[in-house]
């Protein structure tokens, strides 16, 4: 079956073409990054708009790419939510519209649920291990930090999620304090490259033993607090501070895996999310899950950000369970648990 996969849940105008739910024939992003850039953030007004002008040509070209037409498609996922409600209500719009016209059934996916998805992915002919079941996914974005042990393709258990900020909302504040830019996430990334892990010591996010939640919003007023107490950052400081934020905020993610891991008794992990790019996230898990006779699945960085695909793939085993969506389905800006 062909699932074509559509996102638009923030500033990214996703779609893509997947086979029975792992065979990726096309995948399209359209990125708003230039655009949100200057203003430090995304700016929801914008992205919206700019949704409206993407998606008809974005997934013309993931069809076209596939080798698929719309007679081909036999069945539509779309992100429901969470996200924001103007960008999420273009994509559901414009799955509806096609569902309905070309009389092709539809699903509505939670997003965050879907990234975990991105782990079963393969190109057509690619001999790729999958994940097993359970497994524990940590799915690490700019709105979201979540712990889900997965039962099987359509059932999961929330064992942990963020009290405040995500880790990539902290990346992204954090790299504007100091003068990075945005987005954050790939420029702390770049620059920490450069410096000295050590330099800075900041004490590790991890509220209390064995707790699989997240909280960064102390971590985040610790950098402003040492850049208040510089009086003025030079910038031979950046890479040294950015590095000293970064490994901290890896630090409390790869041990909450790891605890994660040991509490269910899963032997697979996933890291999944826009964060998932990160450079040393990626080492430092795939040290810990050495040391601990785990098997790690990190997607490559295309699929780790907003992209149709893993809403494609989410999408299949929905609709095989029977999960259709109907013409009155609404976007789901937030979403219960997430």
């Amino acid at each position: 079956m062909l699932i074509l996969g559509i996102e638009s849940s923030c500033d990214d105008t996703g779609a893509a073409v997947v086979e029975d739910g792992s065979v990726v024939l096309s995948s399209v992003v359209s990125s708003q990054d230039s655009i949100h850039a200057k203003y430090g953030g995304v700016v929801p007004e914008l992205a919206s708009r700019r949704h409206i002008e993407s998606i008809i040509p974005v997934v013309e070209e993931a069809l076209s790419s596939s080798g698929a037409a719309l007679k081909d498609i036999g069945g539509i996922a779309v992100t429901q939510g969470p996200g924001l409600v103007g960008s999420l209500l273009i994509g559901l719009t414009f799955a509806k519209s096609v569902s309905y016209t070309m009389k092709i059934p539809f699903t509505g996916v939670n997003h965050i649920e879907a990234h975990p998805f991105a782990a079963f992915l393969k190109i057509r002919g690619e001999e790729k291990e999958a994940p097993g079941f359970p497994a524990v996914a940590m799915i690490v974005s700019g709105g979201h930090t979540t712990l889900l042990l997965l039962k099987d393709h359509t059932s999961y258990e929330i064992i942990g999620s963020t009290l405040d900020d995500a880790a990539g909302e902290a990346f992204d504040k954090v790299a504007k304090l100091i003068g990075l830019g945005y987005p954050g996430g790939s420029a702390i990334d770049r620059v920490a490259k450069d410096g000295n892990a050590e330099a800075v010591s900041f004490t590790r996010p991890l509220i209390s033993k064995g707790s699989l939640d997240f909280s960064f919003s102390g971590l985040k007023t610790a950098v402003l607090n040492f850049v208040r107490s510089k009086g003025e950052l030079r910038p031979e400081d950046v890479p040294d501070l950015a590095a000293s934020f970064q490994e901290a905020v890896v630090d409390a993610l790869v041990t909450k895996a790891l605890w994660a891991l040991d509490k269910t008794g899963a032997k697979d992990l996933i890291v999944a999310g826009g964060v998932a790019c990160n450079s040393r996230l990626r080492t430092k898990a795939a040290s810990m899950a050495a040391k601990k006779g785990a098997r790690l699945f990190i997607p490559p960085p295309r699929y780790c950000s907003d992209n149709g695909a893993v809403v494609a793939a989410l999408g299949y085993h929905q609709l095989k369970k029977g999960i259709v969506g109907s013409i009155d389905m609404n976007a789901l800006p937030t979403w219960e648990g997430f």
